[in-house]
């Protein structure tokens, strides 16, 4: 079956950069149709609000930037086009008030994704733009027409221009599992490999370490690796460690277990203690007490960060209740962790890696595909978590519906 819609616009996925995308275009007068491979729309997106939607960050626009690395000059015009500050007023236009959390992050007022989703769904309906789910995009025919395996059977669709919004490969059940990268590398369009971002890492654990504390949280710790230190949360898992801080690490330890086969990430428990403090605690007297009993106590530590302790300690082959108070402070406060490989892409909370910028022009459009444009994860680029993945895909989804409009009003009226 084929469709030829005149001035006809494509958005392939129906996640926040392509239903950004569709937004620009259907307020740009164009004709637009999302389609998505899954039954409904914005399924990653409803993910992201299960603990509360953050959708920005409330941080000063250069600090904010920062936080894009390497990709940043080339996602600088897109956020500065939409900030922080614009997606603020565009939610609260969808009846969505969004307040600055503790930490600087920004959420909606109801703190979940399904009221914004669904205010904003019915105002790109009145808006004219057109839903095609259940369509799975399989690249495209030899004519150049876009080509979609559907429940009644395969389907091609002729457009003015298309704008691809896949997403990465993280949680590849809610619709973005990177099947692009075939349909694309066919066309000679350079992708980096896509890797998980800001994700867990395997530990080998003892038995004993693992069936005792899987599944229990390290709170008010700091990380540091290569230099960095994140202050937040972890948490212990079967297969090893995940949770805010250690994502917020993630892109360097990744390289490192990449490159090395593994890398040390050191824990500290106590990090609001200086060292002399905490030695100073660890001077009163243990009399009767177990050894952990005593930490508990003295340190302040919870069960799960003693054990976190003394399964370091066993591994590298350290008697603790032998270190003087000092020493002890010292591993306290940096407890060596050795991770051995990369959580699965599909348990990412992101990807890194996807097209190269270099394959695209300004306006977000595939220099060998023209009429083709991309944006949000499916892009080479990455972010901790805090606002900056969201506001990243909202913003390169915005410039790509701008880029549409730009060509089309380029090309010559037939």
């Amino acid at each position: 079956m084929s469709s030829a819609l005149p001035n006809q616009i494509a958005i392939v996925g129906a996640g926040p950069a392509g239903l950004m995308a569709a937004e620009v275009l259907a307020q740009g007068g164009a004709a637009v149709t999302v389609y998505d491979a899954m039954p409904s729309v914005g399924r990653k997106f409803l993910m992201a609000g299960r603990g509360g939607l953050n959708l920005t960050h409330s941080e000063a626009l250069p600090q904010f930037l920062t936080n894009y690395g390497e990709a940043m000059p080339r996602l600088k015009a897109a956020i500065e086009a939409l900030p922080p500050s614009a997606l603020r007023e565009w939610s609260e236009a969808l009846g969505q008030p969004t307040f600055v959390g503790s930490s600087g992050r920004v959420f909606p007022k109801t703190f979940k994704a399904s009221p914004l989703l669904r205010a904003w769904l019915r105002r790109l309906d009145a808006s004219g733009v057109q839903f095609a789910l259940r369509h799975r995009w399989t690249g495209w025919k030899d004519d150049g027409h876009l080509s979609f395996e559907t429940p009644e059977g395969r389907r091609t669709v002729e457009t003015h221009a298309t704008v691809l919004a896949l997403g990465g490969a993280s949680w590849p059940r809610l619709g973005s599992d990177g099947s692009w990268v075939e349909a694309l590398a066919a066309k000679g369009v350079a992708v980096s490999p896509l890797r998980p971002a800001n994700c867990g890492f395997t530990v080998a654990w003892s038995d004993i370490f693992r069936d005792r504390f899987q599944g229990q949280p390290l709170k008010g710790i700091a990380l540091s690796f290569g230099g960095h230190v994140v202050r937040g949360e972890a948490m212990v898992t079967a297969a090893g460690i995940e949770g805010g801080a250690v994502y917020a690490l993630s892109a360097p330890l990744r390289e490192a277990v990449v490159d090395q086969g593994q890398a040390t990430l050191h824990v500290a428990l106590r990090p609001d203690l200086k060292p002399s403090d905490l030695a100073a605690r660890l001077a009163a007297p243990r009399a009767k007490q177990s050894f952990s009993n005593w930490l508990r106590k003295a340190a302040h530590l919870s069960p799960v960060a003693i054990g976190l302790l003394q399964e370091a300690a066993f591994a590298s082959g350290v008697s603790l209740s032998s270190l003087p108070m000092a020493e002890l402070a010292e591993w306290i406060n940096a407890v060596p962790v050795q991770l051995n490989g990369v959580a699965s892409i599909a348990r990412a909370i992101s990807t890194a890696g996807g097209i190269d910028f270099d394959e695209l022009d300004d306006d977000f459009m595939l220099r060998r595909l023209p009429g083709v444009f991309a944006a949000g994860e499916m892009l080479d680029w990455e972010a901790p978590t805090g606002g900056y993945l969201l506001q990243a895909s909202f913003a390169t989804g915005a410039a790509a519906g701008r880029g549409v409009l730009k060509w089309l009003q380029s090309k010559p009226s037939k």
